[in-house]
């Protein structure tokens, strides 16, 4: 027999009735009913009611053990009085007189807060003591479906014949879009290893070893700033390759994946599987990001050559757009709309409404020319009480500020239906971007495959090729990012060398994958979904730290440990390191 428990504290039945038990937890509550002491005990599993009278001796030991001590309890199980059935608890017909209690670990200390509250408690109280945060049932249950997920995700990608490979933690500085975690060497002075922001290179490099499909769930390590949907310091991923592979091979493993994932996990219906494939280009036009939420309904339209015929000052030369809205709108409406345009840099808000006879009523109506009007009525597809907002700037100032536009709209007319996921995937990213100083880089991963391959890098516009690159969106949230990897030395040079890398370079940042292709290569793609991401939407949480056992906060730093911190003298010259003190 186990020495603190024979049965957990859901597991007491009225079958148990008359049976002597024994089982241990926390003390959630204690109430004193003047010579009659409940306590309710608590672990992982569920709650037990236990109680003792003035008959024994334990009734004044009970009343004053401190809440969340950790006890163990032997008694009777017998059936509670009617007016004492608890029917939210799965034990709540049935509680254990005691004939014995015994604390195991006493709380010494004040609680700093309360642990099953539904009161809101400030969230760097809660990272300082996150052992006792963790003991609240909701971010309880969040872990336990954190596990449940990542066991179901490693079974589809066994079933379907991937190999789960653990890939090294200490590896190479690489340029992969965010600032590196680096690790000084005791061995190698002067010299650094890096936290891997990604197995990207390790993955690939498997492929070439004549792995065919691999998988793991990867710690990832990036230095950048926190978002609600972005862990600072670590984040966790679904890692995937496929030798032999294209495009619609990975679609074809990871869509199952991640449909059977929310579907077992969530009671939301899932909008449409497949999902639909969204070109970056038509994406950025229609929603005003490369992260769409399809379940807004409402879409952008590009009116600037309408415009271009019109006498409205602001708008000439600009790029602009339209979201059009059913329904009339107040004038209270328009006026927030407003202030909302202006909190995000805009300097109005046009706006047209549609009226009966499908006249134009609003500030710019008197800027368009009569003869024109019925043309906007049928490039906008406006009927009446409809209503239109412009939005007009440069091409990408407007087409982020109508995205945002778009979004506020549908909260504030509670168009979003929280009971669906709608997924996507945006495909045909651009290969190369104009950088803040107008150089060429690369817009999403240099290792991707462009389409067109070396034809294209040498005869096309570079900011017209296009990647095999593709993202995983679900209600506005990227939940991964993926690629066909160019696995070719040829491709791989000049598309580096376009984005300002000599092959030097190349072979420095790159050297294990430069001298691996020059040995035979598979062509090979693979994706990474964010599992953090797609727990935060299963759990409907507000901030992905909701999901991580203990993560840092948004300054990156973890409050119970005390890191970063500092470390000693000793400690710095074994590295190799002097700190030098900021003046």
């Amino acid at each position: 027999m186990n020495e603190y428990r024979t049965h957990n504290c859901d597991e007491i039945t009225l079958e148990d009735v008359g049976k002597k038990v024994r089982i241990a937890g926390f003390v959630e509550t204690i109430r004193d009913l003047g010579g009659v002491v409940f306590l309710d005990i608590r672990d992982m599993y569920g709650i037990t009611q236990v109680v003792t009278s003035a008959e024994t001796e334990d009734v004044d030991f009970a009343s004053h053990i401190p809440i969340e001590s950790t006890v163990t309890v032997y008694g009777t199980v017998r059936k509670r009085a009617e007016e004492t059935i608890n029917p939210k608890l799965k034990t709540g017909l049935v509680e254990i007189f005691i004939e014995e209690i015994k604390i195991l670990g006493k709380r010494t200390k004040n609680l700093p807060f309360e642990v099953n509250t539904k009161q809101e408690i400030r969230e760097d109280l809660r990272l300082q003591y996150r052992f006792l945060d963790l003991r609240n049932e909701r971010l309880k249950n969040n872990l336990i479906l954190r596990a449940e997920v990542l066991q179901f995700l490693r079974s589809q990608m066994i079933e379907q014949g991937f190999l789960e490979v653990q890939t090294p933690i200490l590896t190479s500085s690489s340029p992969e879009g965010a600032r590196d975690y680096l690790v000084p060497s005791r061995l190698h002075a002067g010299k650094f290893y890096a936290l891997p922001q990604a197995p990207q290179q390790f993955k690939q490099l498997l492929m070439v070893s004549g792995i065919d499909k691999y998988f793991q769930i990867a710690p990832c390590f990036r230095d950048e700033d926190a978002r609600a949907d972005r862990a600072p310091g670590e984040f966790y991923q679904l890692d995937v390759e496929m030798s032999f592979a294209t495009q619609e091979d990975v679609f074809n493993v990871i869509e199952p994946v991640m449909y059977n994932t929310f579907k077992k996990f969530s009671n939301k219906k899932i909008a449409r599987y497949p999902f639909p494939r969204i070109s970056y280009a038509e994406s950025m036009l229609k929603y005003g990001t490369d992260k769409p939420d399809l379940r807004n309904p409402l879409f952008i339209i590009d009116l600037s050559d309408f415009f271009k015929k019109c006498t409205f000052k602001p708008f000439i030369d600009r790029t602009v757009r339209a979201i059009k809205v059913k329904g009339h709108l107040s004038k209270g409406f328009h006026e927030k709309m407003l202030e909302f345009a202006k909190s995000i840099g805009m300097g109005g808000l046009g706006y047209l409404e549609v009226q009966e006879d499908l006249s134009f009523k609003g500030p710019i109506d008197k800027f368009i020319p009569q003869e024109l009007k019925k043309d906007l009525l049928e490039l906008a597809d406006l009927e009446k009480e409809d209503t239109i907002f412009f939005i007009a700037d440069s091409k990408a100032r407007a087409t982020d500020l109508s995205g945002q536009i778009r979004t506020e709209l549908g909260k504030r007319l509670n168009l979003i239906d929280e009971n669906v996921f709608q997924f996507c995937w945006i495909i045909d990213f651009p290969m190369f971007e104009l950088d803040e100083h107008g150089t060429l880089a690369f817009s999403h991963n240099p290792f991707s495959m462009p389409q067109g391959g070396i034809e294209a890098l040498e005869n096309k516009n570079p900011l017209e090729i296009l990647a095999y690159q593709y993202d995983i969106v679900c209600n506005g949230i990227e939940l991964s990012s993926g690629a066909v990897r160019n696995h070719d030395i040829d491709i791989m040079l000049k598309a580096f060398s376009m984005a300002g890398y000599t092959e030097e370079q190349v072979k420095t940042k790159f050297g294990a994958l430069f001298t691996a292709f020059q040995f035979g290569a598979p062509p090979h793609a693979g994706v990474a979904p964010g599992i953090d991401r797609m727990l935060m939407l299963l759990t409907e949480s507000e901030t992905i730290r909701e999901v991580i056992a203990f993560p840092l906060n948004s300054k990156a730093q973890d409050l119970m440990m005390g890191a970063p911190g500092n470390v000693t003298r000793e400690q710095l010259r074994d590295v190799h390191i002097e700190v030098m003190e900021n003046k």
